[in-house]
């Protein structure tokens, strides 16, 4: 019984009055007006089309799935480019640590923040191929990409995440700079860092304060748990991780 009193004496209290209205207007209001902000450029757009085009019944039939897909296409430009900048003005960042999974705490407030912001353009890039619009928007939000990389699979903590120079992370791979303890209460974010000339395969996992150093290679499908570190020209593969071999030759 004693230990349960101490276990809920941990666990963080979201119930006050400060925390409830940091919870509406952070988790709410915050990303519905910024969202609304997006809708912007669509409806001046749909505003120039109607005025350029004459009216025609017949002509818009025809012009209707062109006009659908070119709208649909600058609604989620603008939604990504937008809530990417917002996030940059206003430098919205958490930090590295282990915090109170918690409305009162600034950091997991921040994190919490960003999930709402990003989780739904994370998606929409997940389904619909955005080209360099991706990379764009990952460093608007805090990502450290060097030149040449392509950024496949699904970056968790773009803001805790950085890569280098020609860089492949292939589909479907998963980059998480956190663990979220619910049980404990806590959220640790530690960064991820990936050197130059570097390749993660296809399905593979890399858990929050992973190193890969320059030249090394994860295979498809390998999981790196927190704290790794990949050294240089060597491949590595498997759950639990192995050193398959170096570089350009066989073990």
């Amino acid at each position: 019984m004693q230990k349960d009193t101490k276990a809920n004496e941990k666990r963080p209290s979201c119930g006050t009055l400060g925390s409830k209205l940091r919870f509406i207007v952070f988790i709410s209001i915050f990303p519905l007006i910024i969202f609304s902000i997006g809708v912007i450029p669509l409806i001046f757009w749909l505003i120039i089309l109607f005025l350029v085009i004459p009216y025609n019944i017949t002509l818009y039939l025809v012009l209707a799935p062109l006009i659908t897909i070119l709208s649909t296409y600058i609604l989620l430009v603008s939604e990504i480019l937008i809530s990417g900048l917002f996030v940059k003005l206003f430098r919205v960042k958490y930090k590295e640590g282990i915090y109170e999974y918690s409305f009162s705490d600034n950091n997991a407030l921040k994190w919490i923040f960003i999930c709402q912001m990003y989780t739904p353009i994370r998606k929409i890039m997940e389904t619909i191929p955005m080209g360099k619009i991706k990379n764009v928007y990952l460093r608007l939000i805090g990502m450290k990409i060097g030149k040449n990389s392509l950024v496949g699979g699904v970056i968790k903590d773009p803001c805790m995440t950085e890569i280098g120079e020609n860089v492949t992370i292939g589909e479907y791979a998963i980059l998480y700079a956190h663990i979220h303890n619910k049980q404990q209460g806590t959220i640790t974010i530690k960064p991820i860092k990936i050197g130059t000339n570097c390749v993660v395969g296809a399905g593979a996992i890399i858990m929050p304060g992973v190193e890969m150093k320059d030249n090394s290679t994860l295979a498809a499908a390998g999981v790196v748990t927190k704290n790794r570190i990949l050294e240089k020209n060597k491949v590595y593969g498997g759950n639990p991780l192995k050193e398959i071999k170096k570089r350009g030759k066989s073990k």
